[in-house]
């Protein structure tokens, strides 16, 4: 048996030299190498063109998606130095392309704000490449480097045309002069960079798919956060015929296929032409003589502003409010002195706050944050100074306002908190800061201390103004959101104490519903059902028709309040809608726990009228607006009770046929005359649920072997939304509008289609 190695010494250790560590450990830079790695290595490209443009350097960026899985994205900076860097003697593009943290960023002196600042993000996505194409115009002339796998060299492409990783790569030795050279002349004024990069399938697994979604709402996301810059998507996948619509999703596959570069049909972006600008021209090139389905270019001037406005949904309940500002804080931290070493030294760093924010009659939030635009998704310390100075704001103004707003200071449980505060909010937060201290290189969460002060002292001063209504204009606008903001505490004090008394586990429990309720006996929650009968006359005929195991009974009086055009408070007060909240025992709003509802399905059993769908719409934006998990999860139904009986005569007597509308009363007597069927003239038309005895209802509107249901489904919630909005909402002239247009159309049977 041979013996086991046990010497261990330094011919055993492995030196990674370059790149090779990335390729070795692709993980530790891109997280993973799946959809979401290969996204990543795009996002860190398109961040270098971004960070020239927020140096002021850059108005113009196009990202071109090519037929054979690689990508360009073009702009007009300053262009990647092209000079000798002195400490490793490499031209700038091989430094920032092969060295890892090598770059512009670790100073002060080109870039202030920036959102990629470890120095990684080229040089990773180089060494991920099984092809690396840069461009750079400058000084004139236009300058062009190839790599493979993030070692330099040259590709013997067959067509210069038609580049392919596939093509004869020579590799630069070591030593040897650099390979970056010039290929073409540009006007001395006209500067920029084009990186073209093939993703490694020796690095990415089979199932890496780009997403072109993604990609479309990173452009726009950050057209907002850089007002004035323009971006341009181009999707070379699509067919020339163009009858693909731009806002189909589609994963495009970034992994070369064999035969791809031969198959490819496209320019390269600012291929060197003498002459030739930056970028506009480049696009012009890819898109001349073709007519591309997907082209889309996204330019916003309103910044954070305009983005919050893109953002929220559903009926806002005050304009856009706006804080900015910057501050300046003290940070000790490693500088590069003339030799080249590092040393400990404070300085003085600025940083620029950027915040939007708007409440809208919702109870979802939505917050985004981004240090020098890129997002932020864990929120980080800029987003707790926002929210404590917010809620801290908000605190303060409604118990400066508690009686106008019905709030008991003395009860220590009333007290509002950062839920009720953020339910409804939609706020864009950013900062712009030097050298940002992020946990890890996905920057999920921004670490750097000294902004949560500053980012609070100017949220606290500016929005502090608006919410007190001392800011001219604010006054009506600040309390409303007080108004809803108060409503949010009192709906979750209530769903609190609700939630306590929900459960059927003893009588004392089900003493304390509202008296009017008929509810059926415990232990069936799995089937229970809970009708909401309109009218007290209904309410006693359901009573008999109804099997008390497993059917409970609420009546309601009439119609209920209008809740979308109502305040949170406003619909807590009205008895009706407090009571079916108080029933359901689930909650409402943002604390609605569906898994605490006590009935499986709820019946909105109204008269088959006018009048009786008008009661469903408002139970209907009930249920929306504070228990939209019952509508999402399938749990509401509109009962569908007939409107004429046809009783039988002759040897069918006692026999009844129900009929549930004009058109079918008219196609049902019409077959009875023609199979000579004898039927009483005198047809019944039931006015009311009130009308049916016991018998009746049941066959025809409550037994679950012969009734039938309406199930409501809400398949688009912003689709939803805006229905509602504009049904429902305050807005007269538009609901107006859609009637006229619409009356020609309208069918009575699809009332509750």
């Amino acid at each position: 048996m041979a013996a086991t190695k046990e010497e261990y010494d330094a011919k055993d250790l492995a030196v990674l030299e370059g790149l090779d560590a990335v390729r070795k450990r692709p993980g530790m830079y891109i997280g993973t190498t799946d959809s979401q790695g290969l996204m990543h290595c795009l996002w860190e490209i398109i961040d270098n063109s971004v960070d020239e443009a927020l140096a002021g350097f850059c108005t113009r960026i196009v990202v071109t998606l090519h037929t054979d899985g690689s990508i360009t994205v073009a702009d007009n900076g300053r262009g990647i130095p092209v000079d000798k860097e002195p400490k490793t003697g490499l031209t700038g593009v091989e430094v920032v392309l092969t060295k890892l943290h090598a770059g512009a960023k670790f100073g002060n002196a080109s870039y202030n704000a920036v959102g990629g600042l470890h120095g990684v993000g080229s040089s990773v996505v180089n060494a991920l490449s099984s092809r690396l194409d840069v461009e750079v115009d400058r000084n004139g002339k236009t300058y062009r480097m190839e790599f493979r796998q993030g070692h330099p060299g040259v590709f013997a492409d067959a067509d210069p045309g038609h580049p392919s990783p596939a093509s004869p790569f020579k590799k630069t030795r070591k030593r040897s002069p650099t390979e970056l050279r010039e290929v073409g002349e540009v006007p001395a004024k006209t500067t920029g960079t084009r990186i073209r990069y093939w993703a490694d399938p020796e690095i990415f697994n089979a199932t890496a798919r780009f997403s072109y979604e993604q990609l479309i709402d990173r452009v726009r996301q950050t057209s907002f956060l850089v007002p004035g810059l323009s971006i341009t998507v181009v999707d070379e996948n699509i067919p020339e015929t163009g009858d693909e619509s731009v806002d189909d999703f589609r994963e495009v596959d970034v992994m070369p296929s064999e035969g791809a570069a031969e198959a490819s049909d496209r320019s390269e972006a600012g291929a060197g032409d003498s002459g030739t600008a930056s970028v506009e021209p480049s696009a012009a090139r890819q898109m001349e003589g073709r007519s591309h389905a997907r082209v889309e270019e996204f330019l916003h001037t309103g910044g954070v502003v305009d983005y919050v406005d893109f953002l929220s949904k559903g009926e806002p309940v005050c304009d856009i409010w706006h804080v900015s500002g910057e501050g300046t804080y003290q940070e000790e931290t490693q500088v590069v002195g003339p030799g080249g070493d590092l040393h400990a030294q404070m300085v003085e760093r600025t940083c620029g706050v950027d915040i939007a924010l708007r409440w809208t009659n919702d109870y979802e939030t939505t917050i985004r944050s981004f240090v020098n635009v890129v997002e932020t998704p864990g929120g980080g310390t800029h987003v707790d100074g926002f929210l404590n100075a917010l809620t801290r704001q908000v605190r303060r103004n409604v118990e400066a306002n508690a009686r106008r707003l019905k709030v008991n200071l003395k009860d220590s449980a009333t007290k509002v908190e950062r839920d009720d505060v953020t339910t409804g909010l939609v706020a864009v937060v950013t900062v712009r800061i030097a050298e940002p201290q992020f946990q890890g290189q996905t920057k999920d969460v921004l670490g750097t201390a000294q902004v949560k002060p500053i980012v609070a002292r100017l949220t606290d001063r500016q929005f502090g103004e608006m919410i007190a209504g001392s800011k001219r204009g604010y006054k009506e606008q600040s309390g409303r959101v007080l108004e809803k903001i108060a409503g949010e505490m009192h709906a979750r004090i209530q769903a609190r104490r609700t939630k306590e008394v929900t459960r059927r586990k003893n009588a004392l429990e089900s003493a304390s519903m509202p008296s009017k309720l008929s509810d059926c006996q415990p232990g069936n929650d799995d089937i229970a059902e809970l009708f909401i009968v309109e009218g007290d006359s209904a309410l006693g005929t359901a009573k008999a028709a109804r099997n008390s195991m497993f059917q409970a009974l609420l009546p309601i009086r009439g119609k209920i309040l209008n809740v979308q055009k109502a305040s949170i408070s406003q619909m807590l007060a009205n008895k009706e809608c407090a009571s079916i909240i108080q029933v359901i025992g689930a909650g409402s709003g943002a604390t609605f726990d569906i898994a605490q509802a006590r009935y499986d399905k709820v019946i909105m059993m109204t008269d088959a009228d006018v009048d009786g769908a008008h009661i469903r719409i408002l139970l209907l934006t009930l249920f929306y607006r504070y228990m939209r998990p019952l509508i999402e999860h399938g749990h509401v139904y509109a009962a569908v009770p007939p409107l004429h009986r046809i009783a039988l005569t002759g040897k069918r007597k006692g026999e009844y046929i129900y009929t549930y509308s004009d058109d079918e009363l008219a196609q049902r007597t019409a077959q009875l005359d023609r199979g000579h069927i004898a039927y009483d003239d005198d047809i019944q038309r039931y006015k009311g649920l009130g009308e049916m005895d016991a018998d009746q209802l049941a066959d025809t509107t409550m037994d679950p072997r012969t009734r039938m249901l309406r199930r409501i489904r809400m398949e688009d919630a912003a689709q939803a939304s805006e229905i509602f909005s504009l049904l429902m909402g305050g807005e007269v002239p538009p609901r107006k509008r859609f009637i006229v247009d619409n009356a020609d159309d309208f069918d009575r049977s699809n009332i509750d289609a």
